[in-house]
């Protein structure tokens, strides 16, 4: 007998008696993308809810994103004599994590009864309101660089739509609130405050003015450019070091709670005199208010002064400056009583790659100007074009966030047909060589003809700007088109928002790397187990935002 297929994509059955049994629900779909909104509806037919698609008396709950979202689609006399619950849609999903119903208060949506309607919408429908918003350019804009112009151009010769239109019509006050409540949703722990607002605002409208058309961004990258104001050097310097120091020593839980710091402080618009005037913003805790507060106060930090006078925690850091010796590496050398670089020249233990980073350690800690790794992405462009016509080559990183200087290069690749991108980094390397670009290789993968490793190439290794021989970091990695959004991602960074978005992805059942979004599977006890083995598949970097429910930010609004 031949055995049983088994159904495919069978949904759950619906619980009668589940977590939102009696519920009759109503959506304002303002906002909020299509592909969320379909899971909302089938988790809660699942657990025992009806969903309408009409208001009518039976609504028991009515899902928003914010009040004016609220009053368009029902209008404010029927918003306001509306007996059930008004929630925001982050309910739902805190609820979803939870595994059982969150407490209704801090979600409910206040509605100002007093208020009138502004001249714009009364008498309008959302959808006229929307046009206006976007005409009088409220719409949050497009910042765009030479790097995502020519992606662009070669992936998709036509403008596409790669996130809802709800969200391309957001404005900049909408887009903010997103943010901050996609980010609590995932992590619980966001500042609610008006200062955390603030700063967000702040940051949101600096990328505003700063931002470029499409057709000027070749002529007038620097526009691009990522430059906060940094009035407060005198903190983030001293945070910098202290990042290094601690993930020398292999603590990356504190390095990465500096990192997150850095780019909250320097974006503030004023000098800090006070640990008061920081003590609401987003990443900035009581330790790190101290901390703060000690630099305004005297000028130092004695934690760093301790920290710079250990021999062990210095010799430590040193080491794990060096291309390839980590933090448990730079521990053994000491041990073996190793204390300067001359040391470790003498140490037999050393691979080649640790060789060659121990060689060149004073040109790859070097910072490369903007303006030439712009010269040496448009080089890597043609070459690649010369080997393989059509290949889609973008530095990502900090230049495509629009950083002034860079520490290394980020080259991800790829090519439109999903198959010629096989077998194409050795005779690129091989190419880029015979320049005299690449100099020296540190690390080489080659996965694409045999198909592990999801069938990404990696090369690691040391090049030169034309004319020189300073040496710079360089990483070259080949994807397939399936999941090239996914290398953009990830490589464009920065670290804060890859975290945050797999802290998102987690929380809705995935797991997110630089090959893939993975439905994660669960063992017997419940608990969560390995990633599937097959993506999901999405075509841009956008439709990744839009599925995991965060705003479509542009590359240089991703300096978090």
């Amino acid at each position: 007998m031949a055995p049983k297929q088994r159904k495919r994509n069978q949904s759950p059955p619906r619980d009668p008696h589940g977590m939102f049994a009696g519920m009759f629900v109503f959506f304002v779909e303002n906002s909020v993308s299509r592909l969320r909104l379909q899971v909302w509806k089938q988790k809660l037919y699942q657990m025992g809810a009806t969903v309408e698609d009409k208001f009518s008396v039976r609504i028991t709950h009515v899902f928003a994103n914010d009040p004016d979202s609220l009053i368009q689609k029902l209008g404010r006399v029927q918003a306001s004599r509306f007996k059930g619950l008004i929630l925001r849609y982050q309910w739902l999903e805190d609820s979803l994590v939870l595994g059982e119903k969150a407490s209704e208060d801090s979600y409910i949506l206040q509605i100002d009864k007093e208020e009138p309607l502004s001249k714009t919408t009364v008498g309008k429908s959302p959808e006229a309101v929307d046009k206006n918003n976007s005409k009088s350019g409220e719409a949050f804009p497009k910042t765009a660089s030479a790097a995502d112009s020519s992606h662009g151009e070669k992936l998709h010769p036509k403008k596409v739509n790669t996130s809802s239109e709800d969200l391309k019509k957001t404005s900049v006050e909408d887009k903010e609130k997103i943010i901050q409540s996609t980010i609590s949703e995932a992590s619980n722990k966001s500042s609610k405050s008006d200062d955390s607002s603030h700063y967000f605002s702040a940051e949101i409208q600096s990328l505003d003015s700063s931002s470029v058309d499409d057709k000027d961004a070749d002529s007038s990258n620097s526009s691009s450019v990522y430059n906060p104001p940094d009035l407060n050097k005198n903190i983030t310097e001293i945070f910098g070091k202290l990042i290094n120091i601690y993930r020398a020593m292999g603590d990356d839980r504190r390095s990465f709670s500096y990192y997150k710091a850095i780019p909250v402080i320097e974006k503030l618009p004023f000098k800090i005199e006070s640990s008061e005037q920081v003590k609401h913003l987003p990443t900035i805790g009581k330790s790190m208010q101290e901390h703060i507060q000690e630099i305004v106060t005297t000028g130092k930090l004695s934690k760093l002064e301790h920290f710079e006078t250990d021999e062990k925690v210095r010799t430590i850091s040193l080491f794990g400056e060096v291309w390839g010796i980590g933090p448990a590496t730079a521990l053994k050398l000491y041990e073996k009583g190793c204390r300067t670089l001359d040391d470790l020249k003498a140490e037999s233990t050393l691979t080649n790659a640790q060789r060659i980073g121990l060689k060149y350690f004073d040109d790859i800690r070097t910072r490369i100007p903007r303006h030439e790794v712009q010269e040496m992405e448009l080089l890597l462009q043609k070459a690649g074009e010369n080997v393989l016509p059509g290949v889609v080559i973008i530095c990502a990183g900090s230049f495509r966030r629009g950083k002034a200087s860079c520490g290394d290069m980020d080259i991800i690749i790829t090519h439109p047909d999903g198959k010629s991108h096989i077998g194409f980094l050795p005779k690129y390397i091989k190419h880029l060589k015979d320049l005299n670009f690449l100099k020296e290789d540190l690390l080489v993968g080659i996965h694409s003809e045999e198909g592990t490793d999801s069938g990404v190439d990696t090369y690691f290794g040391l090049c030169t700007y034309p004319g020189r021989e300073l040496r710079h970091r360089i990483d070259l990695k080949v994807y397939p088109k399936d999941i090239y959004a996914f290398g953009l991602i990830q490589w464009t960074g920065n670290d804060v928002l890859n975290r945050r978005l797999r802290l998102i992805a987690e929380s809705k059942g995935f797991r997110l790397d630089d090959k893939g979004l993975f439905p994660a599977t669960k063992s017997s006890s419940g608990s969560r187990g390995v990633r599937a083995t097959a993506s999901l598949k999405f075509e841009t970097e956008y439709e990744v935002f839009e599925f995991l429910g965060f705003p479509k930010l542009e590359p240089t609004e991703r300096n978090l």
